[in-house]
């Protein structure tokens, strides 16, 4: 169903794949958009159990293109060195694919946005709260149920680990 990654040399291992997901802060989220064109756009997520939310408007180009395909993608770039005298680049990144879906369960939206804002506001938990009740009406999440994942990074940065 998915290709197999051509440089096997350089795939990351799934823990290092979600530990990648953990630290990263932004990710670049991808759908069919209008007239088939791909429409990926950059957002804040969190990371938890195979799963990514996000949140976003009530409305918009994200959840149309969801309503009619389910299936997106979202990468997220770890390291990204450019190294100009070798021509080269050395990186590390991952890239999911799964299918999403708005939460409509007040439990599952609440679970989730707790993860998301605990992630960006670690130590100001009675902030988070407020800021969770006073918004939660307007809120909209979105979860993305991983498929498949694959973690890859340059030649260099293998060879580096094996010195």
């Amino acid at each position: 169903m998915f290709r197999e990654m051509r440089r096997k040399k350089q795939e990351l291992s799934l823990e290092d794949s979600v530990a990648i997901l953990n630290k990263a802060t932004s990710g670049v989220f991808a759908v069919s958009g209008d007239n088939d064109y791909p429409y990926a756009v950059p957002l804040s997520f969190v990371y938890d159990n195979s799963r990514i939310y996000f949140h976003c408007a009530k409305n918009g180009h994200k959840l149309d293109a969801i309503a009619r395909n389910e299936k997106v993608s979202f990468c997220v770039i770890d390291y990204d060195n450019v190294v100009p005298e070798k021509y080269t680049t050395y990186f590390r990144s991952v890239i999911v694919f799964g299918k999403a879906r708005i939460l409509d369960n007040h439990e599952e939206k609440m679970k989730a946005i707790e993860k998301l804002a605990a992630k960006y506001s670690p130590n100001h938990e009675e902030g988070r709260r407020r800021e969770i009740d006073d918004q939660f009406k307007q809120l909209c999440l979105v979860e993305i149920e991983i498929e498949r994942m694959t973690g890859k990074e340059a030649i260099e940065l293998v060879r580096m680990k094996k010195k």
